[in-house]
C-alpha cells in the first residue's frame, strides 16, 4: 500500500472515530489561539486552558496584551511554566502584530514565524483554525503516531511536517492533527497504549511488527 493510500485511510478511519475535530486549546478570538499555542510549549492543553480562562479575562484584545505589565503576565501564567520567557513573547509577539502587520494577526507561516514566540507547530495551528488553510501540527501526539502507523522515519517536527505533507489530503490535514490528539490521549498513548482498542491495527507499521 502506498503512503498517499495509507494516510487516507487513516483520515477516514480517524474521522469516524472521532467525527469532531475540535482544538483542544479554548478560545474565542484568533489571538487568543495564537497566545494559547505559545503557553502549551511544555504543558498540557488542560492546564492552559483553566490559565487562560483569566487571562483572557483580564486582556481582551491584541492592545491590551501590546501594553500589558510584564510582571502581571508572568503571575497570571506562572502554572504553564516557562513563564517569564512566555509572557515577555506573548507581550512582544501583540506588539509586533501592531507595530508590523497592522494590529491583523499575518496569514502565512513565513510571517507568522517572524513573531516572538511563534514556531511552525502554533503557526500552522493558526493557519488551519483560523485561516482554514492546509496545516500540520507537529505536536508530540502527531509525531508519535504518525512514526508508529508508518508514515514518517522521522521525528524531528519540521521533518515530520514536511513528510505529511507529501502524503496527507490538504483539505483533511488540519482535522487529522485535531483527530490524532483526541486519538493519542484515548487509545495511542505515550505509554500504555491499547491496540486492543484501536481502529488501525492494519495499517500500522509497529503494531504488525510486534505483533508477528
Amino acid at each position: 500500500m502506498k503512503l498517499k493510500e495509507k494516510a487516507v485511510l487513516v483520515c477516514d478511519r480517524l474521522e469516524e472515530k472521532y467525527p469532531d475535530a475540535i482544538c483542544s486549546l479554548t478560545y474565542t478570538e484568533p489571538h487568543e489561539l495564537m497566545i494559547a499555542g505559545r503557553l502549551s510549549a511544555q504543558c498540557t492543553d488542560e492546564r492552559v486552558n483553566i490559565v487562560t480562562r483569566e487571562l483572557f479575562d483580564k486582556y481582551r484584545s491584541i492592545d491590551d496584551f501590546a501594553s500589558a505589565d510584564v510582571s502581571e503576565v508572568e503571575e497570571i501564567v506562572r502554572p504553564c511554566g516557562l513563564y517569564r520567557t512566555k509572557a515577555r513573547s506573548i507581550i512582544d509577539m501583540c506588539a509586533a502584530i501592531n507595530e508590523r502587520f497592522g494590529g491583523e494577526i499575518p496569514s502565512t507561516i513565513e510571517e507568522l514565524t517572524t513573531l516572538p514566540g511563534i514556531g511552525r507547530k502554533t503557526a500552522n495551528l493558526i493557519m488551519g483554525d483560523v485561516f482554514h488553510k492546509p496545516a500540520v501540527v507537529t505536536d508530540t501526539h502527531c509525531i508519535r503516531i504518525t512514526g508508529r502507523l508508518g508514515l514518517t522515519k522521522n521525528t524531528e517536527p519540521a521533518k515530520v511536517e514536511a513528510d505529511l505533507r507529501k502524503i496527507l489530503p490538504p483539505e483533511r490535514s488540519s482535522d487529522l492533527c485535531h483527530r490524532l490528539v483526541l486519538f493519542g490521549r484515548e487509545v495511542c498513548k505515550a505509554r500504555g497504549r491499547r491496540c486492543s482498542e484501536c481502529p488501525l491495527t492494519d495499517l500500522c507499521t509497529e503494531y504488525q511488527r510486534t505483533h508477528k
